[in-house]
């Protein structure tokens, strides 16, 4: 029986940089364990030079009906190997809301 080595869901395996969906799914994971909530989609993903940026969004508060629901959008910066560097609220809103504030 052999030994399998676990990594952190964005570590590349064998030299190879992560996929940009590994590196989503990983953004998600450490921001959920900062937050204690899990993020429902992924609103953004960008590269530069080996390091990401990915937005997530957050509901932040459940209520009845959904649509009052309150959401937040998170910004996180993911290094070349898919650790977790930062992370920041960059917007916040009612589910029914359409735009962000004049977009």
């Amino acid at each position: 029986m052999t030994a399998t080595r676990k990594t952190p869901a964005g570590k590349a395996q064998r030299g190879r940089p992560p996929s940009p969906a590994r590196i989503a799914r990983a953004a998600a994971d450490q921001l959920a364990d900062l937050l204690g909530r899990e993020p429902d989609a992924v609103v953004s993903l960008e590269e530069d030079d080996g390091e990401w940026t990915v937005e997530l969004e957050v509901v932040e508060t459940r209520r009845i009906p959904a649509t009052s629901d309150v959401l937040a959008v998170y910004r996180v910066q993911m290094d070349a190997d898919g650790e977790l560097r930062g992370y920041q609220r960059v917007h916040r809103y009612v589910r029914g809301q359409v735009g962000r504030g004049g977009e």
